[in-house]
């Protein structure tokens, strides 16, 4: 088992949002995340990449059998969990490949593996924008600046393609993309997490990325915990009724 999550309370700001959640993802397979806005989807995906301010307050959670609450955000990615936003961030005066090349050096490191040289890491940076159709020279300009959305979510993807997690969280990675890129994307997390030693948790409020990325399981979020749970014909159902019919 790759992440168990046992009967996980956190709050943001003193506010209790999860309450009781429990998962267990094995390695292999996707996993999807859907429900209401204010349901706890995104507060999953924080907690567990450990951003400031989402504070466990109950429950447990192992990535590999270590606890995932005792690692530092940096540890847990070098760890292999990889955090994908609904917005990525923007960093002037920063160059993408230095950043990307300087992140996978880092990790590593970390685990006790030799830094690529500029040459070795052009090389798999090239392979992995060729993956989602991104042009090269966009690594070279500033971090994500200038970019439209589909394009900051293309480079998102090249940046996990280079750092090859064990388990990629994405949050919403289907907000405010078209049908190209939608399927670009999709073909994009397909080839880099479709392993047998990998696996996906996407969180997403729409089927549509679900057409592309086809998960094992999909688990209805409400109120703070997971209220039902099937496979990908689920999410259809969900499409068809809404959540409030379907987690009754």
């Amino acid at each position: 088992m790759m992440l168990i999550i046992d009967n996980l309370h956190a709050t943001v700001a003193d506010k209790p949002i999860l309450k009781g959640l429990s998962l267990t993802i094995n390695a292999g397979e996707v996993h999807a995340i859907m429900g209401p806005n204010g349901a706890g989807k995104s507060t999953l995906g924080y907690t567990l990449g450990g951003r400031p301010g989402y504070e466990v307050t109950g429950g447990t959670a192992t990535f590999d059998g270590e606890d995932l609450f005792a690692l530092e955000p940096h540890e847990r990615a070098a760890a292999g969990l990889f955090l994908g936003f609904q917005y990525p961030v923007e960093i002037p005066g920063v160059s993408f490949v230095q950043f990307l090349r300087e992140s996978l050096n880092a990790q590593r490191k970390s685990r006790g593996e030799e830094p690529l040289s500029g040459g070795e890491f052009l090389k798999l940076a090239r392979e992995k924008a060729a993956l989602l159709k991104l042009d090269m020279d966009m690594l070279k300009r500033p971090v994500n600046v200038g970019f439209s959305g589909g394009e900051k979510k293309r480079a998102e993807m090249v940046q996990m393609g280079i750092l090859d997690p064990k388990l990629a969280i994405l949050d919403e990675t289907d907000s405010g993309l078209d049908i190209d890129a939608l399927r670009i994307v999709g073909d994009g997390i397909n080839a880099v997490m479709r392993r047998p030693d990998k696996a996906v948790l996407l969180i997403t409020h729409y089927q549509r990325l679900l057409d592309y990325v086809k998960p094992d399981f999909v688990h209805v979020l409400a109120g703070g915990r997971i209220v039902r749970t099937g496979g990908a014909e689920l999410a259809l159902e969900l499409e068809e009724r809404g959540y409030e019919a379907v987690a009754a």
